[in-house]
């Protein structure tokens, strides 16, 4: 079925990087091509999130744009994978009976043999069931797109938190095979990748088997990276605060690795916490922050939160407003408490108003988003390594890359400086990134 694919991507950057490894598969199998417009293509995916409910809707908005087109063209093929697909299986069909491929995030390498079934066959497939290491073991080479990459080191997730999809749609934690991480992270290098993102839903529950038939652990893993030619900076995500082990802080030793953790704290409550199933306290969390900071001095945190979460009071409310100061989180994802079938929160009383919701809301974001402006206006003055991609976005006359703690830096700079790390000296702070000049 030579022709073009369009994916739609919803959710976590684990769903990019599956998006990514779709599309070279199906160039690979089909000789597809990725479109940037679904109006372009003979094959139509979503690759889906069910972490919150709003993304869940936007699937099926998106299946009910491309119904007419599935009409008028019955050849057209249109396909439903990732969290979803997981959870849903055959209901999506049941909704939406137009749709051709149904896949689970384990097994969209299988894709290729199903879409061949459809053309062969005319009758729908669907495979949402959970390999374990088969998926990491059928998909081609990755390709490097730029001086960035993700890399895929685990999937799945067994910590069971009370409001969480993730081990019911991807699985129990399984981890890739050590020497074809590093295999992986050398063939990005070879081809100019300078920053790598280890991904993972657990990702500092990483346990790869290695080949004198032990396990390597993630902070094992990033001192490997750290010496491959050419990898001059590590980020990873997203992290469980229960298994962030001592060696994990002692790898920030490491210069390759960012000086940016994104560590989800979810409440600041611990009777909440403990009604999420998180299995740690706010005194916990403040301590494992602090050993971070003592090894890593100005290392910039982000985090996750969810507010409004079943029998949160105002007082829980202000214990996590109390966390925010006591950290001093750079940047957040926070969202209103939403029921996810299936999960035990989804038993719980959902007792919060959701204006009370909203404004809650409002002033955590409020906060975070007043010191992450603060964090900018520090760095005025300073020499950050920033690492240049490519033009700015918004002006084709100026370099942008992104400093160790994120932030997005337009600059002055010749253009043999992309692909390389470069000293920006900051001169203003504005509200969605930095401006500079190169420092010499």
């Amino acid at each position: 079925m030579p022709g073009a694919v369009y994916i739609k991507t919803f959710g976590c950057q684990m769903n990019e990087y599956d998006s990514s490894r779709i599309a070279d598969l199906l160039r690979e199998s089909h000789g597809m091509r990725r479109v940037e417009s679904p109006e372009q293509a003979t094959l139509l995916l979503l690759n889906t999130c069910s972490v919150r409910e709003k993304a869940q809707e936007k699937v099926f908005s998106a299946l009910g744009r491309w119904k007419p087109w599935k009409e008028r063209d019955p050849g057209l093929v249109i396909g439903v994978g990732g969290c979803v697909a997981s959870q849903e299986g055959d209901a999506i069909r049941a909704r939406a009976p137009y749709v051709d491929l149904v896949f689970g995030p384990r097994t969209c390498h299988r894709l290729p043999s199903m879409l061949d079934e459809v053309i062969a066959s005319r009758r729908p497939q669907i495979d949402v069931s959970f390999p374990e290491i088969e998926k990491f073991d059928n998909l081609p080479p990755p390709r490097a797109d730029g001086v960035k990459a993700f890399v895929s080191i685990m999937e799945g997730c067994s910590k069971y938190c009370s409001f969480c999809v993730v081990p019911y749609t991807r699985g129990e934690e399984v981890s890739r095979r050590f020497d074809d991480v590093i295999a992986e992270v050398y063939d990005l290098a070879a081809d100019g990748v300078r920053e790598v993102n280890l991904l993972g839903q657990n990702v500092n529950g990483y346990r790869g088997a290695t080949h004198d038939g032990g396990h390597a652990d993630l902070a094992t893993l990033i001192r490997y990276v750290a010496h491959v030619d050419g990898i001059e900076r590590i980020r990873y995500t997203t992290s469980h605060p229960g298994d962030f082990t001592e060696a994990l802080i002692e790898a920030y030793d490491a210069p390759q690795l960012a000086a940016h953790l994104h560590l989800p704290a979810q409440s600041g409550s611990d009777r909440v916490l403990k009604r999420m199933k998180r299995n740690y306290t706010a005194a916990q969390y403040l301590e494992l922050v602090e050993a971070v900071r003592d090894k890593r001095p100005g290392i910039s945190l982000s985090s996750d939160f969810i507010i409004g979460f079943p029998g949160e009071t105002e007082k829980d409310f202000r214990d996590t407003m109390d966390l925010v100061e006591r950290v001093g989180f750079d940047r957040s994802f926070s969202f209103i408490y939403s029921r996810r079938p299936g999960t035990p929160a989804a038993y719980f009383e959902d007792d919060v108003p959701l204006d009370e919701k909203r404004r809650r809301l409002k002033l955590l974001q409020t906060r975070i988003d007043e010191n992450a402006a603060g964090i900018s206006r520090s760095m005025v003055g300073t020499v950050q390594r920033v690492l240049v991609e490519g033009a700015s976005r918004k002006d084709h006359d100026r370099l942008s890359g992104r400093t160790e703690n994120n932030r997005v830096v337009n600059f002055q700079g010749a253009r043999e400086l992309v692909g390389r790390m470069a000293p920006v000296r900051i001169d203003e702070a504005l509200p969605n990134s930095l401006r500079g000049r190169v420092s010499t």
